[in-house]
């Protein structure tokens, strides 16, 4: 009996959060201010992500492995 509670308190509790979820998702308005906002950030993240595509990537530098090696024996000779 305990095992068929917890199950239907489980699934009362998942669609619960299911039903808040469709509800605080997308609101429609049709206040003509409130649509010019969000036009105006929509072109502002636009501007950016563009400006971010067409700047040169940095450089990396790899400063933990050395690029090139003496052998021993290039430095016993040169001494």
């Amino acid at each position: 009996m305990k095992k068929v509670s917890l199950a239907i308190l489980i699934s009362l509790g998942a669609v619960t959060g299911a039903a808040y979820a469709q509800e605080s998702g997308v609101t429609m308005s049709t206040d003509p201010a409130r649509a010019a906002d969000v036009e105006q950030r929509a072109q502002e993240l636009q501007n950016r992500q563009q400006a971010m595509e067409s700047a040169p990537a940095p450089m990396k530098h790899h400063k933990s492995s050395p690029h090139h090696k003496k052998s021993a024996k290039a430095d016993a000779s040169s001494s």
